[in-house]
């Protein structure tokens, strides 16, 4: 089991999740006795802890993807935002390093670009910081199906890490860009501004932004001298006096001040947005009202010893308001977990017939398999529809349900599922008691995936009794 915090949070409110379908009294003998258990080995239960024991519970691989999902969502919206913001910082570098011969690039347009770069990534902090989402219709386009209030309020922080990878990759192609440019092109560099500003505070300015760097490379630190000779003016872009090489030795400076006050807050913020995830995905995990809950079994004894209440004959209520359909004819019938055996009923059997089997001895890679051979086969059928048998005796397990949810992500989404339970004798419709779980288990299900049907009742032969007819 994963330690992560955004990981472990993500697990542990699935679980949750599912966790509703059970009886309160069912979760708190559960995790009491994994309470229980834990003191025994001198082991401190915890979440981690906790999960791995429930995935054992439900047997490998049939932990569910809605987690898995997330983190690929979340995936693919960073990699689209790097994507992008390569593309855009080979275009942008290329804009501004743009040179045709006639005029001089101008630093202070750069200087202000940078100076934006700047404001962008820390406003990205601040906001994901005060859980703001400027963005919130971007979000919504991405993830079509939002997830729950908890893991709403790591949305921000996730899209601020998803921004700032973004951005992490627009400074460093930028950077490529520039370097590419100023070892296939001649470029001229000046200064020019509409302002009244004298040579000596442009200096000012550019050795306080040279500052970080300027103790290790003195030679990107322009001097007094380059300033006042490469200030350039529109009306006469030519200065007198100024030597051509001198236009071009602004390029140390320009690297570093891209690679200072650019590429490296943007991995600084980065690294920043990650921790803050993992940060509040472990606050959440410990504010979690599941974890309260869970906390609470783990801790309060099963059994209560002052009640003289007994309650041995009140009795659950069983009662569904699902009901029975009736048996229609299918091509395709799963035989769940060995049941059908020795044979079907042949009142179900076809000449085009379609017999899988699936669970119990079954691996994994076979239900795998069944699944994608009848997803095959029920695209190209005008009326999808399967039928699962099961062993009325035995109650529904939650296999059979993960089962059925990877078939719904598979199948064509008007597949009618048929669940037939049979009874020890496979030509007699089973008990009533026996169909009752059977109806609870397809409530469960999304609403209309899957029905319960039975066998018509067979009338018994007279001869077979003793009886003689009239």
């Amino acid at each position: 089991m994963s330690h992560h915090p955004l990981r472990l949070l993500l697990e542990f409110d699935d679980r949750i999740q599912r966790d509703r379908e059970q009886a309160p009294a069912f979760l708190h003998r559960r995790d009491r006795r994994f309470a229980l258990d834990c003191e025994q080995q001198g082991i401190r239960p915890n979440a981690a802890a906790w999960l791995a024991h429930m995935q054992r519970l439900s047997g490998p691989g049939r932990a569910s993807q809605a987690n898995h999902k997330l983190e690929l969502q979340w995936q693919r919206i960073q990699h689209g935002f790097i994507a992008a913001g390569a593309l855009f910082g080979v275009i942008t570098m290329a804009g501004l390093l743009f040179y045709d011969g006639g005029q001089r690039i101008n630093i202070t347009v750069f200087l202000a670009f940078v100076l934006l770069q700047l404001l962008l990534a820390v406003a990205t902090t601040l906001q994901a910081v005060a859980g703001w989402q400027p963005w919130g219709w971007l979000q919504r386009r991405l993830q079509p199906q939002l997830p729950g209030q908890t893991l709403a309020q790591l949305q921000p922080l996730l899209m601020a890490r998803a921004a700032h990878a973004g951005g992490t990759a627009f400074a460093t192609t930028g950077l490529l860009t520039l370097l590419v440019l100023l070892v296939i092109q001649d470029l001229a560099f000046g200064w020019s501004t509409t302002l009244d500003t004298a040579a000596g505070g442009y200096h000012t300015l550019v050795q306080a932004l040279a500052t970080p760097w300027g103790w290790l490379l003195p030679a990107a630190v322009p001097s007094q001298e380059l300033v006042e000779a490469t200030r350039f003016f529109r009306a006469a872009p030519d200065s007198p006096g100024t030597a051509p090489a001198q236009w071009g030795q602004w390029w140390p400076f320009v690297v570093m001040l891209w690679l200072t006050w650019v590429l490296l807050p943007r991995l600084l913020l980065l690294a920043a947005s990650h921790w803050l995830t993992i940060h509040k995905a472990g606050q959440l995990l410990q504010q979690h009202p599941g974890m309260q809950a869970l906390a609470w079994r783990m801790e309060t004894p099963t059994l209560d010893t002052g009640n003289q209440h007994n309650d041995a004959d009140d009795l659950p209520d069983t009662t569904t308001r699902a009901q029975t359909v009736e048996l229609s004819d299918t091509d395709h019938i799963v035989c769940w977990a060995g049941a059908g055996e020795p044979e079907l009923p042949q009142q179900l059997l076809g000449n085009q017939t379609q017999i899988l089997k699936a669970g119990g001895r079954a691996s994994l890679e076979e239900d795998d398999r069944v699944l994608a051979t009848l997803a095959q086969a029920l695209s190209e059928s005008p009326e999808p529809s399967v039928m699962v048998v099961t062993r009325s005796w035995e109650p529904p397990t939650g296999e059979l349900h993960d089962f059925l949810d990877h078939a719904r992500e598979q199948w064509p989404g008007d597949t009618r599922v048929l669940v037939l339970p049979l009874a020890s004798d496979a030509n007699r419709a089973p008990a009533d008691h026996l169909i009752q779980p059977w109806l609870r288990f397809t409530e469960r299900l999304p609403a209309g995936f899957a029905q319960v049907t039975v066998l018509p009742s067979v009338p018994d032969n007279p001869y077979q009794t003793g009886t003689e007819s009239p």
